[in-house]
């Protein structure tokens, strides 16, 4: 299969190997769950592909807060000195998988739970005060 892959996850763009941990912008999964970043392009073994039709699986191991960056403004003369700082949210993952195909059967069955769980949502239809009173005058 595929040696590396360059995902892109948060508007950044990574190199991978399967096995790799890394650290990227915060994440929504939570911790343990696995999510599939979007895959720009896939290489190895002297093959190269730009629109690939494998996945990546990536694994949330946990939420961090990254280093903390001090930030100071001065002008010199007049007194002016202001300092604050921030500390980045990151998430360390895990690649586990790069090569998986993807399965447009499980892309149909996603969509087609979502059709019914639409479905069970929808409350049923209300009969309006004015038609029942009309029905019992006649």
């Amino acid at each position: 299969m595929s040696d590396y892959a360059i995902i892109s996850v948060g508007g950044k763009q990574y190199r991978v190997r399967e096995g790799e941990k890394l650290m990227v912008d915060r994440v929504k999964t939570n911790e343990g769950k696995t999510f599939h970043p979007d895959i720009l392009f896939a290489g190895g073994d002297g093959k190269a592909e730009l629109k690939p039709k494998i996945q990546v699986t990536a694994k949330v191991l946990g939420h961090v807060k990254g280093e903390k960056i001090r930030i100071g403004k001065y002008r010199r003369r007049t007194g002016y000195r202001r300092h604050t700082g921030y500390r980045s949210s990151l998430t360390q993952i895990e690649i586990t998988a790069i090569g998986a195909k993807r399965s447009t059967a499980a892309k149909k069955s996603a969509a087609a739970e979502n059709a019914a769980g639409t479905a069970e949502k929808k409350p049923a239809a209300r009969k309006t005060a004015s038609t029942t009173k009309k029905k019992e005058e006649t």
